[in-house]
């Protein structure tokens, strides 16, 4: 069998014969900058970032040859010379999306897999490669009227409305023409039938002229292949697959490929029926609807998502309409209603209805990436991590989504690797943590026990961290050098994962302690304490002209935008024993450093704003009575789509995604938990109720609430009232049988503080001579 070294020499030679640099020569240099590690590049990564770039070759061979065919939104923008978006094109080996990755997904919870509307009603099917359905309305020549392509219109606009279904809609308005486009998914018509995508189009317009529903071989990713289109009276069928179903009959059709003009210049070529296919993979076709003068016309669309799977052998267009009907019976997964869904879980009530919006929205995100697994996105991101899904799973706790926390968690033991470790991407060192740190918040905001089998799991994952850390003696104590979280920077040890090290071990000791093993929880926290002594020698060991500053990413690091991960062990993690003044410090390094446009700006591949580290932030603010939290927060809803969406990190000039998925769930997480904390905000023995509720809401002596909400001794609700010239707290509280209800702090802005019993249901507020923290901070 050949060895390694016969495989480099093979590799070495290849590249030598072709004028290539040499590929591992080249390895080793970038592995000069990092920590000596046996993972330095993780599979799962590479293998994304391998299907992200040959998307992106492939949009480099097709847009700019081809720039008069109508393209997604993003690469109007990206793409126009003039526009505040454009990007220079001429060495990037790949053209992607860096400046507009938004949209938002429509579905019902548990669906596996929904789609996405991009910022001008683009509708992306749910496949990893999918196509799309644009609206154009385009007027008569003579009318003199430019057509209305939502792509290239530099303003629309976009809501998302949140009934008995998500519904996004999109206006479009051109002088004599106003294009108003709707997207939502439904439930299948009949018992065991997949749910329908519904489009509806309404064009009002002075001038006649043509409405089309255009297939698109594109997404806000780039290119999608479509590679054959045929037609019928009311329907298209593209790649013998997927159905369109049309509710009235088109006026005609019109098609066209690669190498050709756009569907809008060939208008002469419309017919009753056709059948488009290009061997490029770019075939494209739209149902038209002709439209009068000074009218109001509606079409509409329905779609199953149950496309069938290709089958080779069938090879006439009527086999391939019979198996595409037919996948209207395929039995889809049980959907529940969003009513039934929404029924208990946390509502926020205050004078501020964006923020209301924003809340709502972040809880359906969350309901709509968990069908069983929990994803981060819906698009880029519909894959699994432990780090997202236990941190969303945080949110979700809180806001009483406790099901989908308890199925979510029955499934992490398949996920698990013999010796221990919860393997969902190689050389990161923080799941186990993460894993045993939700899941003794489960059972601790349930009052119930996870089951034998994951308790095994968490067992093992306990010994895991014991193993790992102490396995290389050069590593003083603390894990190996790892990936570690990915915004964080290349191979090192990552205080971000010793910290959840440790937490995790003090999570197992707890969840030992109500099992009644009182032995093996005793271990575990000795362990926890030897690993945090460990942390604390290493943090002595810092140059002072680091540990003056704060807590580095790493021993071996000056202070850099990669300290937001050591942030963790104050937030969400509260971990004893370490100096609150050094977090505090890191906290003000970053806000004073990192924070160029008003939000946590990572530098670090990120290279936009984050919406949820900027939310950690303010959650360590927070805290400890810093009044900048609130700007930090402000700066975050200002920043959400009018969708009330964040992409995983924000570009300062567009205020588009520059990178990730354009739904984040870990930011729809956090803005929960944000909104939560303002209040109700967990510590070790007591609840802290109102602590940043801003005063400017009290103004207007309206109404406030916040719940119900989860806590570890049962649930709470809170609402502020003025009565009688007087502000009044009124607590709604059923505490868990099992532990003493908690004590309850009263600490909001503007009013005396006071520590009441938890079974208080009312507090009089008395006004405090202080000023109020919004006042503070406008200093």
């Amino acid at each position: 069998m050949p060895t390694p070294a016969f495989w480099r020499m093979l590799v070495r030679r290849a590249a030598r014969r072709h004028g290539f640099a040499d590929p591992l020569l080249l390895m080793g240099r970038l592995r000069k900058f990092a920590r000596p590690s046996r993972v330095h590049e993780p599979i799962e990564l590479l293998r994304a970032g391998a299907t992200f770039h040959t998307r992106g070759l492939l949009n480099t061979r097709v847009f700019q040859y081809n720039l008069d065919w109508i393209w997604p939104y993003w690469v109007a923008r990206q793409y126009d010379p003039l526009d505040v978006s454009f990007l220079p094109r001429a060495f990037s080996f790949s053209h992607v999306n860096l400046t507009h990755r938004n949209w938002t997904a429509v579905g019902l919870p548990g669906m596996d897999r929904p789609p996405i509307v991009d910022p001008r009603g683009l509708v992306t099917l749910p496949d990893p490669h999918g196509w799309s359905l644009d609206w154009w309305f385009i007027p008569e020549s003579a009318s003199g009227e430019h057509p209305v392509f939502p792509s290239r219109a530099k303003t629309a606009d976009q809501q998302l409305r949140a009934e008995d279904s998500l519904v996004v809609s999109t206006t479009v308005a051109h002088r004599e023409c106003e294009l108003a486009t709707n997207a939502q998914v439904e439930a299948g018509e009949s018992e065991g039938a997949p749910p329908l995508l519904r489009l509806e189009a309404c064009i009002a317009t002075t001038v006649p002229g043509r409405l089309f529903l255009a297939v698109r071989p594109a997404n806000p990713d780039g290119v999608a292949e479509v590679g054959a289109i045929e037609t019928e009276r009311d329907a298209l069928l593209v790649d013998g697959r997927q159905l369109v179903h049309l509710s009235t009959p088109p006026d005609g059709y019109v098609a066209s490929a690669y190498g050709k003009a756009d569907l809008h210049r060939q208008l002469h070529t419309l017919a009753p029926t056709l059948e488009a296919t290009c061997p490029a993979g770019l075939a494209t076709a739209a149902a038209v609807f002709d439209v009068s003068a000074h009218s109001r016309f509606t079409a509409r669309a329905l779609i199953p998502l149950a496309a069938v799977p290709p089958n080779p052998r069938i090879r006439t267009r009527a086999e391939n309409r019979s198996r595409a009907r037919s996948a209207v019976h395929v039995a889809s997964p049980r959907l529940e209603t969003w009513a039934d869904v929404r029924e208990g879980t946390s509502a926020l009530l205050c004078p501020d209805k964006r923020w209301e919006h924003l809340h709502r929205t972040a809880l359906d995100t969350l309901v709509l990436l968990s069908p069983g697994d929990i994803h981060p996105g819906p698009w880029t991101y519909r894959r699994f991590w432990f780090r997202d899904a236990c941190l969303m799973m945080h949110a979700m706790l809180a806001a009483g989504l406790h099901d989908r926390v308890a199925r979510a968690l029955q499934a992490f033991p398949a996920r698990q690797q013999p010796d221990g470790f919860f393997h969902s991407q190689e050389g990161e060192w923080d799941s186990n943590g993460q894993v045993l740190w939700i899941s003794d918040l489960f059972e601790r905001h349930t009052d119930r026990r996870l089951d034998a089998p994951v308790s095994d799991a968490l067992a093992r994952g306990a010994d895991w961290i014991g193993a790992k850390r102490i396995q290389d003696p050069a590593t003083d104590g603390l894990f190996p050098p790892g990936f570690s979280a990915e915004h964080l920077g290349p191979v090192d040890q990552y205080y971000w994962d010793d910290f959840w090290g440790v937490a995790g071990l003090l999570a197992a000791a707890r969840i030992a302690a109500r099992r009644g093993d009182a032995d093996t929880s005793a271990r575990r926290d000795r362990e926890a304490k030897a690993f945090s002594t460990a942390i604390r020698k290493s943090l002595a060991g810092l140059p002072p002209s680091v540990s003056e500053l704060g807590i580095p990413a790493t021993p071996h690091r000056r202070m850099d935008a990669g300290a937001v991960g050591s942030l963790v062990a104050d937030y969400p993690l509260r971990l004893p024993g370490f100096d609150t003044a050094k977090l505090v410090a890191t906290a003000d390094w970053l806000r004073r450093n990192c924070c160029a446009t008003g939000g946590f700006f990572q530098d670090m591949i990120h290279s936009g704003t984050n919406a949820y580290l900027t939310l950690a932030l303010a959650q360590t603010f927070l805290r400890h009575g810093d009044p900048r939290y609130m700007g930090l927060v402000r700066r975050t809803a200002e920043l959400a789509s009018p969708t009330g969406q964040w992409p995983e990190a924000i570009h300062p000039r567009t205020n588009g995604g520059c990178m990730g998925d354009g739904q984040h769930g870990w930011a729809a997480a956090e803005w929960i938990l944000m909104v939560r904390a303002l209040f109700v905000r967990e510590e070790d023995d007591h609840l802290v109720l109102g602590s940043g509720i801003p005063s400017c809401w009290l103004h207007t002596r309206q109404p406030v609430s916040y719940g119900p909400t989860s806590t570890p001794w049962g649930k709470i609700a809170i609402r502020l009232s003025h009565e009688d010239d007087a502000w009044r707290l009124h607590v709604d509280a059923d505490w868990h049988t099992s532990v003493a209800p908690p004590r309850l702090v009263v600490a909001i802005p503007g009013f005396d503080r006071s520590s009441v019993d938890g079974l208080t249901s009312h507090v009089a507020l008395r006004p405090s001579a202080a000023r109020s923290h919004d006042a503070l901070a406008s200093q």
